[in-house]
């Protein structure tokens, strides 16, 4: 085990990394508000991923799972394993196929459970944005979609 000696000074420029770098705050952010959520949602036996994603397919707007997944800037891998476990407790059924690509629908299961989780997604929703304030959640959502802007342009 490799350890710091006792005498050497602290390197400032790690205190400034800690302190400033985007991706480590966004993912400890994002961390506290899945955790925040999922507990709230616990009682409808959907994490949030899941309403989030059945909530989408609902819509049919989505052409593809690579599409869906450019959405959510999300891992198409992560994505497929998602709707497998979705598709596995038939909350949602492949209605197309292309090839290798699938189409997926909510089935009636799915939108009960989306119905049933609706009011939880509710209020942690509303506990925090209401921490937040209306106007703060505005200006942070409009800073999130500029720093996602930003990343993908940076690739």
């Amino acid at each position: 085990m490799t350890t710091t000696s006792p005498d050497l000074a602290p390197d400032p420029r790690l205190d400034d990394i800690a302190r400033s770098c985007i991706a480590l705050h966004v993912r400890m952010t994002a961390r506290a508000v899945t955790r925040a959520y999922d507990e709230a949602m616990r009682p409808s036996g959907l994490k949030t991923t899941q309403f989030v994603l059945l909530s989408a397919l609902s819509t049919g707007a989505w052409r593809s799972v690579t599409e869906l997944a450019e959405r959510f800037a999300l891992e198409r891998t992560s994505l497929t394993r998602n709707l497998q476990l979705l598709a596995a407790a038939d909350l949602i059924e492949a209605v197309e196929c292309k090839g290798r690509a699938s189409i997926y629908a909510v089935t009636d299961k799915g939108r009960a459970a989306i119905e049933a989780a609706i009011p939880y997604w509710r209020a942690a929703q509303d506990r925090i944005e209401g921490g937040l304030g209306k106007e703060r959640w505005s200006e942070t959502r409009d800073g999130l979609k500029a720093l996602r802007r930003v990343a993908r342009e940076t690739r």
